[in-house]
């Protein structure tokens, strides 16, 4: 075979791969994923040159990350906890401390599926003062929560929950809060007090678990979070300080 020949059938062979890799799952938006690029295109200059010059994006805050939400009930989490913690002249509000972030993290882990609760029959109506008696774990419980929210936005104002203004989520929220909104499984106050419950925790718990970005909510409250000790303050008159989270604490 010719030099030509030879160039001719490489140049084939990018083109053929390269369609391959459009029209695949290896693409990303619009980047190739993982090792595919080499193996796929060779390990000539041109294309070392080409992975190279490729923007790699960097993440500052790992909490910011889908664990259990679907798109659409996070936006209704944020939404609601941003109308039940919202943002004013004292600071920031929950969509700022990421708190539909923490939430969803509780979800994913034990205490959205209630690994430490007694969920088995017979079940019967309880005294106010003794809580929940039903089956529902709080996944379940926030599914069927933020679907109701979502049913009653479209039916009343024909826009999704997280479109409306804030009276009109108000609105809503108000309803669930005084049980008015008929849920399977539970009563719409019981929801809505497991929602303000989590968006206050979100709100103040240690960054760690997703929420508080920033430590801007114990800022707030002049909280100092964690601190390794006191004692260089212990006898002095109130002392504003730094607040520290877990992650920031250091083995000397």
């Amino acid at each position: 075979m010719s030099t030509k020949d030879e160039k001719n059938s490489l140049l084939e062979k990018r083109s053929s791969r390269r369609k391959f890799l459009k029209n695949s799952g290896l693409t990303v938006g619009g980047l190739i994923a993982g090792g595919a690029l080499g193996s796929l295109l060779g390990d000539n200059e041109s294309t070392k040159t080409e992975v190279q010059s490729t923007p790699q994006k960097t993440f500052e805050n790992p909490n910011v990350a889908l664990m259990y939400f679907t798109p659409e009930q996070y936006r209704i989490t944020e939404a609601a906890t941003e109308r039940i913690f919202p943002k004013d002249h004292n600071g920031p509000g929950a969509k700022e401390l990421l708190v539909a972030y923490y939430i969803d993290h509780q979800l994913a882990g034990g205490w959205g599926t209630g690994t430490k609760e007694y969920t088995s029959g017979p079940f019967y109506p309880g005294e106010p003062t003794q809580g929940y008696q039903g089956c529902l774990n709080r996944q379940q419980i926030f599914e069927i929560g933020l679907k109701a929210i979502q049913d009653l936005s479209l039916k009343t104002y024909e826009n999704p929950f997280e479109k409306l203004s804030e009276e009109e989520q108000d609105a809503i929220l108000t309803e669930f809060a005084e049980g008015k909104v008929e849920l399977v499984g539970m009563k719409s106050d019981y929801f809505f007090g497991v929602l303000r419950s989590a968006t206050l925790e979100g709100a103040y718990a240690d960054p760690l678990y997703g929420g508080n970005a920033g430590m801007e909510g114990w800022k707030m409250k002049n909280f100092p979070g964690h601190q390794t000790s006191f004692l260089n303050i212990i006898e002095k008159e109130f002392t504003k300080i730094e607040p520290q989270a877990l992650n920031s604490q250091h083995s000397h």
